[in-house]
């Protein structure tokens, strides 16, 4: 009979036993998400610094007084070319993270650094991110470009659609789903500010084609989607919405984990909608830093009953006789 040597059994059981005690104590650590989530409300958070929207005749002034002003435009290279406001910057959305945390004056010394995109969508997603990860002073230019001359409108005047108005229903809001656990987070970093930069960077390395979502997607199979409406309650209740969807009343703040942020699902797309999908964006920003696979209906409602809006007088309608100011634009 061949003799077990147990001491050697037992030197081998010994990495198998520390294992078994690592992960008991990691089973006890609280989730990547939890620590995440608990930094970011004790110091920034999508709705704690105030309105991230800055109006293009906002801009426009600061330049013409010279105010504390920093432009970054992030749109392609040719698109820039052809036409920017007067002393922009043009950088990639890939490259955000690295240009404010190296910019020569330091971010932090501008009163405002404005964020420019097209439609003002994926501008006011970036902003959601970085505000998130602690530049208080970032915000998105409303309509984007479209709202500094004409020669750009033309991405909003296209998108105002109707194709939403025939499946609109006005019924009573459902619940909201139950009580979810947060999403799996795994940057294997050790507190909050490193998974913080960590989450961020990855979600403007992704892009905003990973968030947008058209109204012809979203009307074509709800179901699948958890649709959040972005209203306030009442204007929920009084003009409609899309079918299914839940109402996230901005004013309650509900994306806190104090709020409802549980009862968003971690295992399928939460699609949010405002009236000009640049709300949305911005809080699909900070969802998606969360590790929610977060989108934002494109173009908002415009895209979808864009005369009604009008109609009914629901504001937020894009018009270009009052939303295009017709400045001048560098070349």
């Amino acid at each position: 009979m061949t003799r077990i040597d147990f001491r050697f059994r037992a030197l081998w059981a010994l990495p198998l036993l520390a294992v078994a005690v690592s992960a008991c104590a990691d089973a006890s650590a609280p989730a990547e998400a939890d620590v995440l989530v608990a930094h970011l409300e004790a110091n920034a958070g999508y709705d704690v610094h105030g309105g991230f929207i800055i109006n293009a005749s906002e801009v426009r002034a600061n330049l013409v007084d010279g105010a504390s002003q920093l432009v970054l435009d992030l749109r392609r290279p040719g698109d820039f070319a052809a036409g920017h406001v007067e002393g922009a910057v043009n950088v990639s959305v890939t490259d955000l993270a690295d240009h404010l945390a190296t910019a020569v004056p330091a971010a932090s010394t501008y009163e405002t650094i404005v964020l420019i995109c097209y439609s003002g969508q994926s501008a006011a997603w970036a902003a959601g991110v970085l505000r998130a990860m602690g530049y208080e002073n970032v915000r998105s230019m409303r309509w984007g470009m479209a709202a500094w001359h004409e020669d750009f409108a033309g991405v909003w005047v296209r998108n105002r659609t109707n194709v939403g108005v025939a499946e609109w229903v006005a019924e009573p809001a459902p619940a909201p789903d139950a009580v979810h656990a947060p999403p799996m987070l795994a940057t294997g970093l050790p507190d909050g500010p490193a998974i913080l930069d960590a989450r961020g960077r990855s979600v403007l390395a992704e892009g905003f084609l990973a968030v947008g979502m058209s109204p012809a997607d979203v009307l074509a199979n709800p179901d699948a989607l958890f649709i959040a409406n972005v209203w306030p309650a009442e204007l929920y209740r009084t003009a409609g919405h899309v079918p299914g969807a839940v109402n996230y009343d901005p004013a309650a703040r509900p994306f806190l984990t104090t709020a409802r942020l549980r009862t968003l699902p971690p295992n399928r797309p939460v699609v949010l909608y405002c009236w000009t999908g640049q709300s949305s964006a911005y809080m699909a920003g900070y969802l998606r830093v969360l590790g929610y696979d977060a989108r934002s209906l494109l173009f908002g409602t415009n895209g979808m009953i864009y005369d009604r809006m009008v109609a009914d007088g629901m504001g937020n309608a894009f018009d270009p006789a009052g939303d295009v100011m017709n400045y001048d634009y560098e070349m």
